[in-house]
């Protein structure tokens, strides 16, 4: 993978959208009242493309999603230090953090056969839902994304009170 950041752990995240341009969210069940987008780790071989069709499909049971856009860029950020004590243990190593390439998806027809239910799909993402330091992340894959969002109810709705 090229330009992977030595001591991150590769990932790749899903920014999906409905035909109504809404953003796919999903509650964290570790940290309540935390929402985040699809994502995971990329295994070894693997592409990030495939990952994050992968991820999707794990994540979700979505299978009928194609790639609009992807972050040209690895995005990165550092775990705090409960967290990584917690992952390392669990991952089996010595990581920074993550480094996530991101991919923007549109759900194929509304793909009624999918599991998710209709009220997990968003108008608007609101920066201070997801856990604190994956923020700056979420911030960039939505500047990065918003030229596709023009027009819509995203471009105005995607923010943070606090940044």
């Amino acid at each position: 993978m090229e330009d992977l950041p030595q001591g991150y752990r590769p990932n790749v995240g899903v920014c999906l959208i409905n035909s109504h341009n809404q953003i796919f969210v999903a509650s964290r069940l570790n940290v309540p009242g935390a929402w985040q987008m699809p994502q995971g780790g990329i295994e070894d071989g693997e592409e990030p493309k495939s990952a994050a069709i992968r991820e999707l499909r794990e994540e979700t049971g979505i299978a009928s999603a194609e790639i609009i856009a992807e972050v040209p860029k690895w995005l990165t950020y550092d775990f705090p230090p409960p967290v990584k004590t917690k992952v390392n243990r669990l991952w089996g190593g010595e990581w920074h953090g993550q480094a996530q390439k991101w991919f923007l998806m549109q759900l194929r027809d509304d793909d009624t056969s999918s599991p998710l239910k209709y009220n997990t799909f968003m108008d608007i993402f609101h920066f201070e839902q997801a856990v604190d330091y994956k923020r700056p992340t979420y911030e960039e894959v939505m500047r990065t994304f918003k030229p596709y969002f023009q027009g819509s109810a995203i471009s105005a709705k995607c923010k943070s009170a606090k940044w």
